[in-house]
């Protein structure tokens, strides 16, 4: 079955039920990714999108000058942010999973906080229906469907 023919809600339980799964069973290897991207991102300092050289090469390369979410200009927005599609607070172990990577703007960061990829994609939906295509176009579909393989192991 496709993830991508599921009702949100659906996936969401889905996802949630992996991820609690997954949650219980974290490595050594887990924890050091989740403080690895501290480090990555931040080295010196409270900036969002890193101070490191490889975390800068990053952003330049997987953002232009427009947050995918608002079409604002990050500028105007409060700057870039490097933020998680699925949090790590409830993925830690794909803290440093580039594929669950996205630069968005300061405010829209802030705004989506620690929601969930399908709880997101809800509430903009509901709340902002002009900037629902850019979230679903962003949607970690691959990182969904390897959590689920992930499962059965």
């Amino acid at each position: 079955m496709s993830i991508e023919g599921k009702e949100l809600n659906e996936l969401f339980n889905i996802a949630d039920k992996i991820g609690s799964k997954r949650y219980h069973k974290l490595t050594h290897q887990d924890f050091e990714n989740y403080r690895k991207f501290d480090y990555w991102r931040y080295v010196n300092g409270d900036y969002e999108c890193g101070t490191t050289q490889e975390s800068k090469n990053w952003v330049r390369d997987n953002s232009d000058w427009y947050c995918p979410i608002c079409g604002d200009k990050y500028s105007e927005k409060g700057g870039k942010t490097i933020d998680h599609k699925l949090p790590r607070s409830q993925y830690p172990w794909l803290s440093m999973e580039f594929n669950n990577f996205w630069v968005i703007c300061q405010a829209c960061n802030q705004e989506k906080g620690e929601m969930h990829w399908y709880e997101y994609e809800h509430y903009i939906f509901v709340r902002y229906p002009d900037f629902y295509l850019g979230v679903k176009v962003a949607r970690p579909s691959h990182l969904l469907q390897s959590l689920k393989k992930d499962s059965r192991h």
